[in-house]
């Protein structure tokens, strides 16, 4: 099939301290939050002068596959939309049907299956369309790729940088964790999310021949009577320190693309502060960025829908799909509709 174009899709996020509130009233608009809870995220950004550096990680990722698509193609240009600040998927997408745009492939920034992670990527940029008009182009999402070679390669070298800051006396006794976004149990339940994390972090441990290591998640919110995946990874780190000698960890983010807000907050500010209370040495490995491996798995994803390039993948669980069934990852195991989000934490 032919593509006109590659649609860059990220969460948005804030880019100074006057936007903060207006971003978050966008993220949690239709759902039952408390607006002091909301004014508890907010401190979040504040903490950081209301920028969130997502918007400046999506800028280097499309400056990065301009160059990669220069020097091995393919001749498309790129253009970026939100779902939630600016620039806004609706508005890009105008501006696609503008610039002659009829049919484009999607690039959502997220690698595992879940509803935050894939289906509500697919329902927003279907709600930009209707809200574009007839004219707005026809958008086709890339597959999710959490066991692709390049996405993995990266990873592990992330990691494998983070091992080499740890005195090499002490590096084979160093822990390592795995970290990723915690979501309701209803939602995990009729998503392959926990099943694909595994796999990614067995198939990066094996890249680092390293034994396996634990996954634990981060950034769970919502009422206490609501299940979340666990363990929490401070609660891990509390955990592995309790039982004595724990003096360095490495804590590897393998469910986020970029160091954006959930990465820098709840592992660089709190768990690190934990972990200096504590006495642990603790070290982060950077996410996957703009990695070369990573940027060319992008391509790579492309080819296969443009030119019928083999799906790689790593693993037993095979490519995601390129098309998902119409009940697969709903936002809760029965209705297809949220429940009790009212604690939930929106960052990027």
């Amino acid at each position: 099939m032919t593509y006109d174009a590659l649609l860059i899709v990220s969460f948005g996020g804030p880019e100074r301290r006057e936007d903060v509130i207006s971003f978050l009233e966008n993220v949690l608009r239709g759902k039952n939050v408390p607006r002091e809870r909301m004014l508890q995220v907010a401190e979040h950004y504040y903490h950081f002068g209301g920028r969130s550096p997502i918007n400046g990680q999506n800028r280097a990722l499309i400056a990065a596959l301009e160059r990669e698509f220069k020097a091995h193609g393919p001749s498309l240009p790129i253009y970026w939309g939100n779902r939630n600040w600016h620039p806004l998927l609706a508005d890009t997408l105008r501006q696609m049907e503008a610039d002659g745009v009829r049919r484009a492939l999607a690039f959502a920034t997220s690698a595992f299956g879940s509803y935050s992670g894939c289906r509500q990527y697919r329902e927003d940029i279907e709600r930009a369309r209707i809200e574009t008009g007839p004219g707005a182009p026809e958008i086709h999402k890339l597959r999710t790729f959490h066991n692709h070679p390049g996405f993995l390669a990266a990873a592990a070298d992330r990691a494998r940088v983070a091992l080499e800051q740890i005195a090499p006396e002490r590096r084979d006794s160093a822990s390592v964790v795995f970290s990723a976004h915690s979501i309701p149990l209803s939602m995990a339940q009729v998503s392959p999310y926990v099943g694909q994390l595994r796999e990614s972090c067995q198939l990066v441990c094996q890249m680092l021949g390293r034994p396996a290591a634990t996954l634990a998640y981060q950034s769970r919110s919502g009422p206490p009577t609501q299940p979340w995946l666990e363990p929490d990874i401070c609660d891990y780190i509390r955990q592995l320190h309790s039982g004595g000698g724990l003096k360095d960890i490495v804590v590897v983010p393998i469910g986020f693309l970029s160091d954006h807000m959930e990465v820098i907050y709840d592992l660089d500010t709190e768990a690190a502060a934990l972990c200096r209370e504590l006495g642990v040495n603790l070290v982060r490995a950077a996410t996957v960025g703009v990695h070369p491996a990573f940027v060319s798995m992008i391509r790579e994803l492309i080819l296969e829908r443009t030119s019928g390039q083999q799906r790689r993948a790593l693993g037993t669980l095979g490519p995601g799909c390129d098309f998902c069934e119409a009940r697969c990852c709903l936002v809760s195991g029965t209705t297809g509709r949220s429940e009790n989000m009212a604690g939930r934490r929106v960052t990027a």
